[in-house]
């Protein structure tokens, strides 16, 4: 198998219990769907034992191995007891429940055209970030996940680089006549501003290296315990610079911004080295991510929980707010970087 052929529309709840009872595992009928727009992701409640969620990959994304691959990257965190939720292997699922194993170790599983993974259930709440300590702790996590990431690089996951997240992801929206015709010369002139900033951005930051990343390293994929954080849904895991597994923490006015890397990094640094040339790339990386978002809604506007969950995309205030948005980038990205206390 390489990629899944079954359009999500006919993932129904019949569908996916037998998918999981496919692998001999037992479904007891509860079935409760979980935020994720780019895959679909479900609680199962088992006949023995506690729920397990499971994840339907999003058709024509990922090849089997690519997602393997983050598979085992996910492991060897959990393998360094770093708190995180790998997929699960035959070998730690329920022998009692097991019927048909083809593979102890197994992590990635195809039942009619669908491919899908378990995992288990793990709570939590949003960090506080005005707490005393918390981003200190999340920089310490983090830092924890890039010492392992480091060690070795992904062979066939891709790169967070300009050419991925932006330029490529431009050209896209161009072409596709989703701008409004009174705004697609105005778009197309900021940004290639936008992308010229970016560059710019990328140059004063020099040769720094590159890891394997979480990627999408954002508020609702970290949970918070009494036990402290941990990360879920590594499916945008690729390599690229430490730097973006770290400024999505950052929000408010710089002085803030400068004392919350303060504290991230304070907390980073014992467990992984920072080149602070990278910040010069926090501007850069931020003004990708709007450029790359706008294209992953227009690729999945066909996706019928698209157009529901957002119905202002596609209207002409939408794009004439992303042009105001990528102005101010192109100023941002050419003021002075925030240099935290540390440097």
């Amino acid at each position: 198998m390489t990629h899944n052929t079954a359009p999500f529309s006919a993932l129904n709840p019949d569908l996916i219990l037998d998918a999981v009872d496919s692998i001999g595992l037992h479904g007891d009928g509860r079935l409760l769907a979980l935020n994720s727009y780019e895959n679909r992701v479900y609680q199962i409640g088992m006949e023995e034992g506690a729920p397990l969620v499971a994840k339907f990959y999003r058709p024509q994304r990922w090849s089997d191995a690519e997602i393997l691959e983050e598979h085992v990257f996910v492991q060897s965190l959990a393998d360094a007891e770093i708190p995180v939720v790998p997929a699960l292997s035959h070998s730690q699922l329920s022998h009692s429940q097991l019927t048909h194993v083809d593979s102890q170790q197994q992590t990635l599983h195809d039942f009619q055209g669908y491919r899908f993974s378990l995992f288990e259930k793990h709570g939590g709440r949003a960090p506080e970030l005005d707490r005393e300590g918390v981003l200190e702790w999340i920089g310490r996590f983090i830092g924890r996940i890039h010492a392992v990431g480091a060690v070795a690089q992904y062979q066939l996951r891709p790169t967070l680089d300009i050419e991925s997240f932006g330029r490529e992801p431009s050209q896209f929206l161009l072409a596709q006549g989703l701008i409004p015709q009174e705004l697609q010369d105005v778009y197309r002139g900021v940004i290639q501003q936008a992308l010229d900033g970016v560059q710019r951005c990328f140059e004063r930051a020099g040769d720094v290296a590159s890891l394997r990343l979480h990627g999408d390293c954002h508020m609702g994929n970290l949970l918070w315990t009494d036990d402290g954080p941990h990360f879920v849904d590594f499916d945008d895991s690729r390599m690229g610079p430490a730097i973006q597994d770290l400024w999505m923490m950052l929000s408010g006015e710089r002085d803030e911004m400068r004392k919350q890397l303060n504290e991230l990094l304070a907390g980073y640094e014992c467990f992984h080295d920072f080149d602070p040339r990278e910040i010069h790339l926090i501007e850069g990386l931020r003004t990708l991510r709007l450029i790359h978002y706008s294209a992953w809604i227009a690729r999945r506007w066909d996706d019928p929980a698209f157009p529901l969950a957002f119905p202002w995309f596609n209207t002409q205030r939408y794009w004439q707010d992303r042009v105001l948005e990528l102005r101010e980038q192109v100023a941002l990205m050419d003021e002075p970087i925030l240099l935290p206390g540390n440097f």
